[in-house]
């Protein structure tokens, strides 16, 4: 039977209200007891051992007692409660890790590779594009992959994104064009969306909030992992073997972790035929969403690089994009009937300032692991593999402060501290970037490092869990995967605004190379888009005049980046401070996916 909250008399320790989003998603089943007149909550909750799916258990630093028996989590099916042992919940976790860290060190090997991919395909033009065509796929495939795994299950659905991923590797490891990896990245792009989200979603549906905020601490560890090996192996293969297998080396694990998921993951689902599932995709707002962000992103790429921005392409490229937005918001308000992303999820404060500082973090901590290679290679001349290694004051202190921070919401049930210290941090830690120059001491960029690597690792599980807070437990998935897709998006512009800044910046930087002596062949590949594939032109240079103009022509470029950068942390800050005071309780409902039972109306939903 459904649960009654009314009937338990204990302070709620969600948020003032809880934002219940559309139908979609969940059959839930929880069977309470109600308190009665003199009796404990653990007198009720010893009552509800047979019945409840899970933990009860609220208030002020409540702990689940039960919740640590030996690993197991009780599951409701039918009449029959059903013990997931420690065995299989340490294999679900297993692969849900092992499926998170491929995701991520396909992101993060890239970023010392890339020139060496630029060089050997033979496209300047490529090196943005390697890293923009898998974080706007990524970005766009998120909402998507939530609303699947909602409609048909998380199994089939992880384990689809698994295969996509797989394939989709050997695509890029096979490639013999900047064309074919584009093509392949993009794709990897999408099925990367898809086991980041799904990871988070199928640990939202086994934990409750006070627990999974420690498992998000811990994935954190993983991201850190990933991003510590990523940019090594990025640039020991590109250098020592060959940059393919970057891509070669995604085979074996996300093959292990789909056999792990076939053989042990068992979230519920009350099935749902094909017909109906297609029928409750938001096909309208995947579309316009879709065109929003390829138009947008396009005329930021083209301007100032291929075309002027007053250029009639550019200005229609950047205002078309921009009205389909408008589309986008107006069929999920009147055309959807299960809505991409829910507008409701944004009409209450913290649910804003969460995704603003979502926002403004991805738009920033990509730009150290996207660029900060850049900076490396050309102005203090590191190899790619040495240039890997320097980005690991800023990853692996990230990694640690985001499992302390995990730690520390677990046990405390507060996560507004957290994210207030972690704006602060970074925007001090990107400030100091901007004193970077063609002399800058190896030393200072690494203590520079460390305090953005900081501030950046705090905040990527806060605001996600003071989302989660603000909604119910059916709609968890939608709430993620709308986080999921802004931060995404938040990359996938950051890297291309950046790319426009260097670009038109390195264009700027044509007059003090001339001045400088460099001839017009040297200064040509020192132009816009041809200078991001030859980062490692100023340590060629035997001319020691030539070589400083080039090194300093390259510092002063970035730092344009780093002006930028740093400007959008300061509004993180702001962010922050609109982030409503809240503490998390114990309380979970494990959800059960698929259509919720309607009566049938043309056939379009129904079981």
């Amino acid at each position: 039977m459904a649960m009654n909250v009314e009937s338990i008399p204990l302070e709620d320790t969600r948020s003032p209200a809880t934002t219940k989003m559309n139908d979609l998603d969940v059959v839930q089943s929880v069977t309470t007891t109600p308190v009665q007149q003199g009796e404990s909550r653990s007198d009720v909750d010893s009552k509800n051992d047979n019945e409840i799916a899970t933990v009860m258990g609220r208030g002020e630093g409540g702990n689940d007692a039960r919740g640590s028996e030996a690993g197991n989590i009780l599951e409701e099916t039918g009449n029959e409660v059903k013990k997931r042992s420690t065995w299989r919940m340490a294999a679900i976790l297993t692969a849900l890790f092992l499926s998170l860290f491929v995701a991520a060190l396909d992101a993060t090997i890239i970023a010392t590779a890339a020139p060496t991919i630029s060089t050997s395909l033979n496209s300047a033009a490529g090196y943005t594009w390697i890293g923009a065509a898998f974080l706007l796929a990524n970005a766009a495939g998120g909402p998507i992959w939530a609303k699947l795994s909602d409609i048909w299950g998380r199994k089939p659905i992880l384990l689809a994104a698994l295969a996509l991923f797989f394939i989709s590797s050997a695509v890029c490891a096979t490639a013999k064009s900047m064309t074919v990896l584009i093509v392949g990245r993009s794709l990897q792009g999408a099925a990367s969306g898809g086991l980041i989200l799904l990871v988070h979603v199928c640990i939202s549906d086994l934990f409750s909030l006070r627990q999974r905020s420690l498992l998000m601490g811990l994935t954190e560890g993983i991201w850190a992992l990933a991003g510590g090996v990523g940019p090594v192996l990025g640039g020991l293969f590109a250098e020592l073997v060959t940059w393919r297998w970057c891509f070669y080396i995604n085979l074996p694990i996300s093959g292990l972790a789909a056999l792990i998921i076939v053989l042990f993951l068992d979230i519920r689902h009350e099935h749902t035929s094909f017909k109906a599932g297609i029928y409750a995709i938001d096909w309208t707002g995947i579309i316009t969403f879709l065109a929003f962000t390829l138009l947008v992103l396009l005329g930021l790429n083209f301007g100032g690089a291929l075309f002027p921005w007053s250029s009639a392409k550019v200005i229609s490229l950047l205002v078309v994009g921009t009205l389909m937005i408008f589309a986008f918001i107006y069929s999920e308000a009147k055309i959807a009937k299960y809505p991409l992303i829910p507008l409701p999820l944004f009409k209450k404060r913290t649910n804003i300032a969460a995704l603003a500082v979502v926002t403004f973090h991805g738009f920033v901590f990509i730009a150290a692991e996207y660029y900060l290679p850049l900076y490396l290679q050309s102005v203090l001349e590191l190899n790619p593999l040495t240039s890997g290694l320097i980005l690991l004051p800023f990853i692996v202190p990230g990694a640690i402060s985001g499992v302390i921070c995990g730690i520390v919401i677990h046990r405390t049930g507060r996560f507004r501290p957290v994210m207030w210290l972690g704006t602060v941090l970074m925007a001090i830690g990107f400030g100091l970037f901007i004193s970077w120059d063609a002399d800058t001491s190896l030393a200072r960029t690494i203590g520079f490092l460390v305090i953005g690597g900081v501030g950046s690792g705090l905040l990527f599980e806060p605001p996600l869990i003071a989302l989660q807070s603000q909604v119910e437990q059916e709609d968890v998935a939608t709430a993620t995967s709308t986080l999921s897709f802004i931060r995404n998006m938040a990359l996938t512009i950051s890297v291309v605004v950046g790319g426009a800044i260097f670009q038109n910046s390195m264009d700027q930087q044509a007059p003090a190379l001339r001045d400088a002596g460099l001839p017009q062949h040297l200064r040509e590949l020192l132009r816009g888009e041809k200078a991001m594939a030859n980062v490692m032109l100023p340590a060629t240079l035997e001319n020691e005049v030539w070589e400083r103009a080039a090194k300093v022509a390259f510092a002063s470029a970035i730092r344009n980046m780093w002006i930028l950068y740093a400007s959008v942390a300061a509004l993180g800050v702001v962010a922050a401070v609109f982030v409503e005071k809240s503490h998390l309780g114990t309380e979970h409902v494990e959800t059960v996916t698929g259509l919720r039972k309607e009566k049938k109306e043309d056939g379009v939903v129904g079981q």
